[in-house]
């Protein structure tokens, strides 16, 4: 029997970052300057200083949200804490919390995600790394990242599971990561909220702007200033073996001496009946075919090839769609016998997922 399954791979999509640009003087910086006015008297020169003009510095929230794989990670039937991996960058001037978000099954235009989305992982997280850049599901499950110091960045991980019966083909999941409030040790802040631009700036106090860009330029969720930055990563699946069992039953038909229980004497006719079943759901076996080379002391039964029918334990309980000797087709089924190397074939063809197909000929007992 030869099987030949899906395989899928596909890259990722082009690195989204947003705009990055130094961080800057911190926020909350007081800034205080003095002008000086020099004036002469009778040939005398003196000087007055100005009051002191002081402002502090706003918060201009910005950061930047990328893949850091270089293509989708390749993953395997059943397969746990199969991981993903982003970074995100603070270019905020000042110490920032953000939240992180995890979302799949996306199909984005515009290459940000090359494919379909044909599964979902299952019981998906996102957690920031502990700063090694070695994902650990010990060590690594903070769901946030923590007090993130200007210019600096920290890898974050989408990490889920892999469905027994998942198709082949691909997983799109996308990394969200919005600003928050940083300054708590160990405490995730609250979501930023932007100063009314429509407000007069006040000196004495510290007003938040946003300024990060569109990172997925009008494609996807993502809009300019918003304080959030978007990343699109994939899974993919390539399977090479299936679920794919067989089972083999031989029953005598007919004895030629008339019995209601026939008995495998010399004459006797036999059924073997060959029943193949896909045991993996969703996931479709290819160029599947029965090969059964008949046995010693017994003679193969010409045209008596069958294929396409019920079975059951490997008893055929239904026989399927006569097909001829010499290799020709009917409908999707096929087959045919050698006489040389007394070898039998069944065609099936494609086998869904959780079916089975069988197939049965016959021979006499020399």
């Amino acid at each position: 029997m030869l099987l030949a399954g899906t395989a899928v791979i596909a890259p990722c999509g082009a690195v989204q970052a947003q705009a990055v640009t130094p961080a800057g003087t911190t926020a909350g910086t007081t800034i205080t300057n003095t002008a000086t006015a020099s004036y002469s008297v009778g040939g005398t020169t003196n000087s007055v200083s100005s009051n002191p003009a002081t402002f502090k510095v706003d918060r201009k929230v910005n950061l930047t949200v990328e893949v850091d794989q270089a293509s989708t990670t390749p993953v395997t039937l059943s397969q746990q804490n199969a991981v993903t991996r982003f970074k995100v960058t603070n270019n905020t001037n000042d110490v920032q919390d953000f939240r992180l978000l995890a979302h799949q099954a996306l199909d984005f235009p515009g290459g940000l995600l090359p494919g379909t989305d044909t599964f979902d992982l299952q019981a998906i997280k996102v957690v920031a790394d502990d700063g090694d850049g070695i994902y650990d599901p010990i060590k690594d499950v903070l769901t946030y990242i923590d007090e993130l110091a200007p210019d600096t960045s920290r890898v974050v991980y989408i990490v889920g599971n892999v469905a027994a019966g998942a198709p082949a083909g691909q997983s799109n999941v996308a990394l969200e990561a919005i600003a928050a409030a940083g300054g708590a040790i160990g405490s995730e802040g609250a979501i930023l909220l932007p100063t009314d631009l429509n407000i007069l700036n006040q000196n004495n106090e510290i007003d938040i702007v946003f300024a990060d860009s569109d990172n997925d330029t009008l494609l996807g969720p993502d809009a300019a200033r918003n304080g959030r930055g978007w990343a699109y990563a994939g899974y993919s699946l390539a399977l090479t073996a299936l679920d794919v069992s067989v089972a083999k039953t031989a029953t005598v038909l007919s004895d030629g001496l008339g019995s209601l229980n026939p008995k495998a004497i010399p004459g006797a006719t036999v059924q073997y009946c060959l029943t193949v079943a896909n045991g993996t759901l969703l996931s479709t076996a290819q160029d599947v075919r029965l090969i059964d080379v008949v046995p010693t002391g017994t003679t193969y039964v010409p045209g008596s090839i069958s294929v396409g029918g019920l079975g059951l334990a490997g008893q055929c309980l239904l026989n399927g769609v006569p097909i001829a000797d010499n290799g020709s087709t009917t409908g999707t089924y096929g087959g045919s016998y050698d006489v040389g190397s007394r070898t039998v074939t069944a065609i099936i063809g494609s086998l869904a997922g959780g079916t089975s197909v069988a197939a049965s000929f016959r021979v006499t007992v020399n």
